[in-house]
């Protein structure tokens, strides 16, 4: 599929839309002789204005390499912005073209998301660029204000129920981890036929509704180790890594005590065939090594395959 318009371009950033930059637009973004005043706002109450090893914030949001567009992207989302205009500066000779890399690839913005909070993550991002060489990102986030109003309530009062001050700080995040489990079952409907009554992808069903898939497991998850304070991000595997499955996988990553761990609450919350629930902690706050043990059995697991350079915090 193709869109040329005459006066600027369109590009679904989770898409698959193929571009094809006018020459004049491209003449003209390297003719820009003066550097425009960027409009820079403060991020949201979400923002988590954290550097991890592949993607940093910007710090001036003036592009001069590949690098530095991945993290003009993470910094917008991470700001919970709706919209943000910046451009090219003409040193930058593969600006645009480099921006067309980066919006055809769905993978690397989907990666890029999951290290924001969940309040501020995306389900869409357009970008457009105009004949001068402005480029405009426009974000549709996943969660509005009503649900994040929800959860915000919700999550305070269960923490405030349940973490004593005095817990150490292992029987936290276990505690949280035990919770999600024990009040919240699986949405089978929706892993078999992509449609449910449940929001089960999004935190709001795990909490709210008391149903989860991976994706919703995950955010609610973070939400609560935000608000501990810890220190974490989501980690995906996509399905082409997984032979059994034409879905990806999403679970958790935390640094706890100086170390970056992982925790898998869909795979600490099976589904029985005796239909009854079971809590396992086989994917509690393990590394590398022994997840890796753990996914070996009579079938082995595949959806921890995930790709370290994405993650190189675990590489």
């Amino acid at each position: 599929m193709k869109k040329i318009l005459f006066l600027g371009i369109t590009i679904s950033l989770f898409g698959s839309i193929i571009v094809f930059f006018n020459p004049i637009t491209d003449f003209l973004a390297q003719e820009i002789s003066r550097s425009p005043k960027l409009v820079i706002n403060p991020g949201n109450s979400y923002t988590k204005n954290k550097d991890y090893l592949f993607v940093q914030r910007s710090k001036d949001y003036i592009p001069y390499s590949y690098q530095d567009l991945l993290n003009i992207v993470y910094s917008v989302l991470d700001n919970g912005w709706d919209t943000f205009t910046f451009y090219c500066p003409k040193e930058y000779t593969y600006c645009l073209e480099d921006i067309e890399k980066i919006s055809d690839d769905e993978i690397t913005f989907s990666h890029i998301n999951n290290y924001v909070h969940p309040f501020n993550s995306a389900t869409n991002i357009d970008t457009y660029i105009s004949p001068s060489g402005e480029i405009t990102f426009n974000i549709t986030h996943l969660y509005n204000k009503e649900e994040i109003a929800l959860l915000e309530k919700e999550t305070d009062r269960i923490l405030e129920e349940l973490i004593n001050p005095d817990l150490e700080e292992y029987d936290k995040i276990k505690t949280i981890h035990d919770y999600i489990v024990n009040n919240v079952k699986y949405d089978v409907v929706r892993n078999e036929n992509e449609k449910s009554k449940y929001n089960s992808n999004t935190a709001y069903g795990v909490i709210i509704e008391g149903y989860g898939i991976c994706n919703g497991y995950t955010d609610a998850l973070a939400i609560f180790l935000t608000k501990l304070g810890y220190d974490n991000y989501k980690i995906a595997t996509t399905p082409e890594l997984i032979s059994y499955s034409k879905s990806g996988h999403v679970w958790n990553a935390v640094n706890f005590e100086g170390n970056w761990l992982h925790i898998d609450l869909t795979w600490d919350d099976p589904v029985s065939n005796d239909g009854k629930d079971y809590l396992f902690h086989t994917y509690f706050l393990v590394n590398n090594e022994a997840m890796v043990e753990a996914d070996k059995g009579e079938t082995t697991i595949e959806e921890h395959n995930y790709e370290k350079k994405y993650y190189l915090e675990f590489k």
